[in-house]
């Protein structure tokens, strides 16, 4: 696991890619150097009504220059990341990171890949695609809107699903998969849990080695607060129960190792 720290993040720029949807460029000191695909970052508001940290998944990474991209979404009025998305350039903001494992890419090296994506679970696959030495099938699902995925056009196959039938499968990323009839060896998947549920079952029904990640809500994002437990079939040396803490332990798990 990568050694994180705090520290005040420059504002390169952020834009709105899709309804609340926003993409943020943050200038780091040391974090983008630290950071892997599948881990997250804790943003603090700067609020004192607001004094846990908000964790936002890392989208793309420049380590040489230092460069972070977050993709997140609005979730409602006076919420943080909705203070988040009025930062523009120059401004600063306070960071934590980076923090989680990510996703374990020697897994993939040299064999097919299923990158799954739901939502804003879109997002921390693309640096994956990135700097995985695979064979990428992008395979993503959205509501409606689509964001992301011409760029994920330049590391693989891209498929997409929507709940509304206006592009690619109607239905989820499991129809695409059929419609489409894919294969791999190995998937990396992230987004609601309903869709990690079809994904572990579809992975254990193929006997493909799966790993998840986990978008539970987070308070410490340190593994401190026991805030974001998910249900574990082994037992945590942490708490001593049948639980992993998914800021600490995770959010990246294999599939088996998770109850869902």
């Amino acid at each position: 696991m990568s050694e994180k720290a705090k520290e005040t993040a420059l504002v390169l720029g952020q834009e709105c890619i899709g309804t609340d949807i926003f993409s943020l460029w943050l200038q780091t000191k040391t974090i983008a150097r630290n950071a892997k695909p599948g881990q997250f970052l804790s943003l603090y508001t700067g609020d004192g009504s607001k004094l846990l940290p908000r964790p936002i998944s890392i989208c793309e990474i420049d380590g040489e220059n230092g460069r972070l991209r977050l993709v997140y979404r609005v979730t409602g009025k006076n919420t943080g990341t909705e203070m988040f998305s009025r930062l523009n350039e120059g401004d600063t903001v306070e960071i934590l990171g980076p923090l989680g494992n990510g996703f374990p890419l020697k897994e993939a090296e040299g064999k097919r890949v299923f990158l799954m994506g739901g939502g804003i679970g879109v997002p921390p696959l693309l640096e994956t695609a990135k700097q995985v030495q695979a064979e990428v099938t992008a395979i993503l699902g959205y509501r409606d809107e689509l964001y992301l995925n011409h760029e994920f056009e330049k590391y693989g196959k891209v498929y997409v699903a929507t709940e509304d039938g206006s592009a690619g499968t109607k239905g989820n990323v499991m129809d695409a998969i059929r419609e489409n009839e894919l294969e791999a060896d190995v998937i990396f998947a992230c987004g609601p849990r309903p869709m990690l549920k079809a994904i572990k079952a579809y992975a254990l029904e193929k006997n493909i080695p799966c790993w998840i990640s986990m978008e539970e809500r987070m308070a410490c994002g340190i593994g401190a607060c026991l805030g974001c437990v998910c249900q574990s079939k082994e037992v945590d040396h942490h708490s001593h129960v049948h639980n992993k803490r998914v800021c600490k332990d995770g959010p990246v798990f294999l599939s088996t190792e998770v109850e869902l």
